[in-house]
């Protein structure tokens, strides 16, 4: 099913106009017809003085009959009107509006409250907690503003997951979603709710992308499907990985009528049962590196010296003394503290 935007016109003010004037019309025709009674009519006169009366009262009645026509919309909403149980069209555009009073607005979402911008309960309002950290309306109102669907672009904010990355290491990670409803007809009839299927549908894809990432960059991992090694991991691609999310969310969600415009990481880091265990393995991992750059550049630093020793003819060492030199020097400049000298007043031997 697809939208069907109406053409009303905004005439809401008329109307309510021509519904008050009608008002006082009725009461000046009861007043006039009770005391024309009260003077004592006979015949045809108090035929038409008691019509006028029960006209009056008819009118009264079904004026409130036709207010409940009166719509008002804000920028970015919108009304799925139904008439008898067929969708007659979406109603769109801010203003003041009259549509058909049998025709009767729908929001299956109306009373569901996620994480997210928007949904802010009204006052005198209670919530209870729902499933998958949704919030449900206990009260919720009638034809009224909540059954209006927000065109806005929203921010949900799905409550963080713990999942296995692609080496079996348990990761927590949250995501923020920036979506929009596109099609209001899709929304309303082709879900049950279009914003708890939303969050069902990024629970599932964030599980999908994670499970193919490591969280670090490990040897031997293929994450875009082409058998080759890469790079990727979900710390250092995270831009990847948001889009990925994003796309796979936006297939899913393509027959709700939802557009999603972003995906972001949110939150990432290991499970609270392994994080100190890869702190360690970060921080061996970090000093390794340090001491193989700083074992480099001691190498260099001995070889420059001896060669600049042999270049300038300032001593002449055998190989068992360049050996002990050498030796000497290593200790010196990869030692964690600093040299204690020893001065030799004899010979070397």
């Amino acid at each position: 099913m697809s939208e069907k935007l109406l053409n009303a016109k905004k005439n809401g003010l008329a109307v309510l106009l021509l519904i008050l004037l009608g008002y006082a019309a009725a009461v000046a025709v009861f007043i006039v017809c009770g005391v024309a009674l009260d003077g004592g009519l006979a015949g045809a006169a108090f035929a038409l003085a008691v019509a006028g009366i029960v006209a009056a009262c008819v009118y009264i009645i079904a004026g409130f009959f036709l207010l409940a026509g009166l719509k008002v919309l804000k920028p970015q909403e919108a009304l799925v009107l139904t008439l008898f149980g067929d969708y007659v069209g979406t109603l769109k555009g801010e203003g003041f509006y009259w549509v058909n009073p049998f025709c009767t607005a729908v929001n299956p979402a109306a009373a569901t409250r996620l994480s997210q911008s928007g949904d802010v309960a009204a006052a005198g309002v209670s919530l209870k907690s729902g499933s998958n950290g949704t919030q449900v309306q206990v009260n919720a109102g009638g034809d009224g503003s909540g059954k209006k669907i927000s065109l806005k672009r929203m921010t949900l904010n799905n409550a963080r997951q713990k999942i296995n990355d692609c080496l079996g290491n348990p990761v927590e990670i949250g995501i923020a979603v920036i979506w929009q409803v596109k099609d209001t007809a899709k929304a309303v009839f082709n879900v049950d709710n279009y914003k708890e299927y939303l969050s069902l549908q990024c629970d599932s894809a964030l599980r999908n992308v994670v499970r193919i990432y490591p969280y670090d960059v490990a040897p031997g991992i293929d994450t875009t499907g082409d058998g080759k090694p890469d790079d990727g991991s979900l710390r250092g691609s995270s831009e990847v990985v948001a889009e990925r999310i994003r796309t796979e969310i936006q297939e899913k969600v393509e027959d709700a009528g939802l557009e999603i415009l972003d995906a972001r990481i949110t939150y990432l880091a290991y499970a609270p049962e392994i994080a100190a265990v890869m702190l360690q393995r970060q921080q061996a991992s970090a000093i390794i590196d340090a001491r193989k750059m700083i074992v480099d550049g001691a190498v260099g630093m001995v070889e420059m010296a001896l060669d600049r020793l042999n270049e300038n003819h300032v001593v002449e060492l055998d190989d068992e003394r360049k050996a002990a030199m050498v030796s000497n020097l290593l200790v010196v400049l990869c030692g964690s503290h600093d040299a204690q000298p020893v001065v030799n007043s004899g010979s070397l031997y």
